[in-house]
Formats: C-alpha cells, sequence, structure tokens
C-alpha cells in the first residue's frame, strides 16, 4: 500500500495589487496568494491543494497546514471514499486544532487544503478529474462523506440518499453534455473597482464577444460613482446580458436595501455580499426588501452550518461557495447537498489563485450526480494567473472546458513556485531592491 511520506507547504503569492486585478470596496490592494501544499508519496503520484489569501496573513494560513503534518503524513494514501471520509474526520476531530474554530476560520481552512490535496491525489491514482472520480461513487458512498452532525434538522441521510439516488439516472448522458458542451461562466474581469470607465467599457465589450451571458460588477465604495458604473455598464452590454454586483460584505442592512434600490433602475441580476457573511436574518431582510433583485452569498460563509441557516431562513437566492473556504470536498458535498433539498442554485466563487481551476469540479459533478440541474447556474471567471498550473482553467464561448487531466486541478508549475515563493523568490527580492 502506498504511503504519505511527506508535507510540504509553501507560500506563493503574486504581486496583482499592482495592476488593482482584485480590488473592490473591502480589498483595495490584494496580492493574490496560496497556502501551497504538496503531499509526497513513496510510489507516487504526489497530491496538491491549497488555501487561498489576499497576501499578508498567508504565512499564517501555511503555518496552519504544516501544523496538520501529524495527521496525514504516514497515513495510507486515501484511495476511496472511505478512506477519504476518515482523513476529513480525523482533522476535524483533533479537539485542540478544533478549539481555534471550531470549523472556522484560518484552521478550517488548513483542513480544507488538506482534503483538497488528498482527493487530487486520490483522482491521480485513479487516473480521473476529480469531477468524474467523485461521480462514479454511488450514493451510498458519497452519502458517508459527510459529517450530518448540526444538519440533521434540515437534511437526514436518507434525503441525502433520495437525493443522490434520483440524479443516478441521466449520469452518463450529463458527463456527455458536459463533455460536448461545458459549463457555462460569467465574467467579472470587467468590474473591478480599481478600474477607470473606459476599461469597464472594453472590457464588458470583450465579455459579450467573447460568449458570456453575465458580468459582474464591484459596487460598494461610492454611491454616484457606482450608479455612474452601472450606467455604463449596462448601455454597453444590452438589455439581454445579465449583470451582477458584489458588495463585499460593506454595508449595514440599510445601506444595503438603499444603495441597490439606487441601482435597481439598471436591472442588477443578483446584490452578492452585501453585509456580513455571517448575519443569516440580515440577508433575510435584504432579500425580502430587495426581491426581485437576487441575494447571493458564500465565498466568505464559515461552514456548512451557516449555509444550512441562510437557506432555512429563505435568505438567500443564489449559493456560492468557494473551493478552499472550507473543509474541502467533503463538506463542498454537504453544501451542495443542502442546495438541491432547499432548490438554490449554486454559482461558485472563483477568481483568486486556482478557485476557477477547483470549482468546475464541483459544479461538474454537482450536475451529474447531486442537483442534476443547470439552469440559472453559472461559475465565475476571471482571466488571470491561470498560466501558472499544470491543467489550467479554460473558458471558450462563455463556458468552462469539462477537464480531462486526472486529479483537482491544483498543481502549479515548479517554476511558478520558484519565482513566486515568499519572501525569498525572485519575483519579490528584485522588487524589494
Amino acid at each position: 500500500m502506498a504511503k504519505i511520506m511527506g508535507m510540504e507547504v509553501l507560500d506563493v503569492r503574486f504581486p496583482t495589487s499592482r495592476e488593482l486585478d482584485g480590488s473592490d470596496a473591502m480589498n483595495p490592494d490584494p496580492d493574490y496568494s496560496a497556502a501551497y501544499v504538496e503531499l509526497h508519496t513513496d510510489l507516487g503520484p504526489d497530491g496538491y491543494g491549497l488555501a487561498f489569501t489576499i497576501g499578508r496573513g498567508n504565512d499564517v494560513q501555511a503555518a496552519a497546514i504544516r501544523a496538520l503534518a501529524p495527521h496525514v503524513v504516514g497515513r495510507d494514501v486515501p484511495e476511496d471514499a472511505e478512506a477519504l471520509g476518515q482523513l476529513s474526520r480525523d482533522l476535524i476531530g483533533d479537539s485542540q486544532f478544533r478549539w481555534l474554530g471550531p470549523e472556522k476560520g484560518v484552521a478550517h481552512m488548513a483542513i480544507g487544503a488538506v482534503v483538497n490535496a488528498a482527493w487530487d491525489l486520490a483522482a491521480r491514482r485513479a487516473d480521473l478529474p476529480l469531477w468524474k472520480f467523485a461521480a462514479r461513487m454511488t450514493p451510498e458512498e458519497l452519502v458517508s462523506l459527510v459529517d450530518f452532525r448540526y444538519l440533521s434538522d434540515a437534511l437526514t441521510e436518507q434525503e441525502a440518499l433520495d437525493i443522490l439516488r434520483a440524479a443516478e439516472p441521466g449520469r452518463e448522458e450529463r458527463i456527455a453534455k458536459l463533455e460536448a458542451e461545458g459549463y457555462r461562466a460569467y465574467s467579472t474581469s470587467p468590474g473591478w473597482l480599481g478600474y477607470s470607465d473606459a476599461k469597464l467599457v472594453r472590457l464588458a465589450e470583450q465579455a459579450v464577444a467573447d460568449g458570456f451571458e453575465m458580468i459582474k460588477l464591484k459596487v460598494g465604495g461610492n454611491l454616484s460613482d457606482d450608479v455612474r458604473r452601472m450606467k455604463l455598464a449596462r448601455e454597453t452590454v444590452g438589455a439581454d446580458i445579465r449583470v451582477a454586483v458584489d458588495a463585499n460584505q460593506r454595508w449595514d442592512v440599510s445601506t444595503a436595501v438603499s444603495w441597490m434600490t439606487e441601482l435597481a433602475p439598471f436591472d442588477p441580476y443578483w446584490i452578492e455580499e452585501p453585509t456580513s457573511p455571517d448575519d443569516i436574518l440580515g440577508h433575510a431582510a435584504i432579500a425580502k426588501a430587495l426581491a426581485p433583485i437576487k441575494v447571493a452569498t458564500g465565498e466568505h460563509v464559515q461552514n456548512r452550518v451557516v449555509f444550512k441557516q441562510l437557506l432555512q431562513a429563505g435568505a438567500i437566492d443564489v449559493l456560492q461557495l468557494d473551493a478552499a473556504r472550507v473543509g474541502g470536498v467533503n463538506e463542498n458535498l454537504a453544501i451542495l447537498l443542502l442546495a438541491a433539498k432547499f432548490g438554490v442554485p449554486v454559482c461558485p466563487h472563483a477568481g483568486g489563485v486556482g478557485l476557477c481551476e477547483l470549482v468546475r469540479h464541483l459544479s461538474m459533478f454537482d450536475f451529474v450526480a447531486v442537483s442534476g440541474e443547470d439552469t440559472d447556474r453559472t461559475i465565475e471567471w476571471v482571466d488571470h494567473l491561470h498560466e501558472h498550473f499544470t491543467d489550467p482553467a479554460v473558458v471558450r464561448d462563455g463556458r468552462y472546458l469539462a477537464p480531462t487531466a486526472a486529479g483537482f486541478s491544483a498543481r502549479m508549475h515548479d517554476a511558478t513556485l520558484r519565482r513566486f515563493r515568499f519572501p525569498d523568490g525572485p519575483e519579490w527580492t528584485e522588487d524589494a531592491q
């Protein structure tokens, strides 16, 4: 049996703040970064995962991942649902590490990075892309991966089994559809808050020409600026293209309602992260006041329990899970099942470092094996940093192509790791001179 012989963690940072890529009302100067983990095995292949951050603090995230090494090094290489479920339970069940959350924040993101690396390793061993590897598991195997503690008042094991069994017919047809057509994407690239009006218009025009049916603008810095930019975007793309907006947690509830009322004449499709991601009742109040404008959130939702409450309260119309915020594939499976139970479409958060690469697997797996739905579902697309990955996400004619390479697509090129390693990589030492 192959074993995990070592776990290496690197602090990798990209200087995206230089061009204001990723800028928004809450995060004006992010340096997109990854606490990057490699699981080294004795017989090969290795496994790769990451936690996404925006610069300072990436060293803290990397240290948290390293603290999990005693649970990982020396284990048999996971190859099936049983082993992947046990690894997740062992990591989350470490009571002293759990105290730092519980199941939230830096500690939980560290677990997610390791769990995702283990899934990458298992899928590589099976010589399958992760979306297919997971979609070939039985409903019983998939349910065994989920921690139903704290969920049973909203989703029982039997209900989860029923959802998965209902999706079994047609799996192969949906796989064929993904391979032929891909999965719908939307573009955030035109909308960064630091971009000029001219750049917004140019990139919005390009997005429509490239086949995107929705774009997204960052809002929340200045109301008059937002009204002007939203008007420009709507005039540029026309009435048939959806325009979503994202406040990145900038507002109180009343401000969210009044601000969005000013933007309503330009037909925003959704308002994303209008307030604190922990404020379930606040989101519910905003959703009630702004309907039919949809409310979306999820990239900073800490765990399956908060998602459960958002769904129970009718507080969100769109669920935006994140591949690297919660406890990895296992917990995201729980979140997909919750969304399916409540009939809420999943439109994952992406962009960042590696998030586009990862979440396409989760959406495609959901379409094949969980919800069986792709109506009103779309994955965020931001066109930067993909060249640093060995299996980069590709969008063509406004759709993510289905990945074919084995694994979870998290592996970076060795040259990238050498150049952007912080603080001693050439990208940072030369910049400091």
